[in-house]
């Protein structure tokens, strides 16, 4: 799992609000909302992060 980084996000009030209101009816918290939009975005656009392959134990 990809470390996660905090950072400070500066948002339109009404727009938060329909954040806030869409993560309820998903049962997510506005944070979790927020990185699934972004995910979704960055798939549709084929801009998401390539997962890195787990390193292989070999002998």
């Amino acid at each position: 799992m990809s470390k996660k980084k905090a950072f400070a996000l500066r948002i339109n009030e009404d727009m938060l609000k329909a954040v806030e209101k869409w993560a309820a009816d998903e049962f997510r918290s506005t944070n979790g909302q927020i990185e699934w939009m972004l995910m979704k975005y960055l798939k549709e656009h084929n801009r998401h992060p390539k997962q890195k392959d787990a390193p292989k134990n070999e002998k």
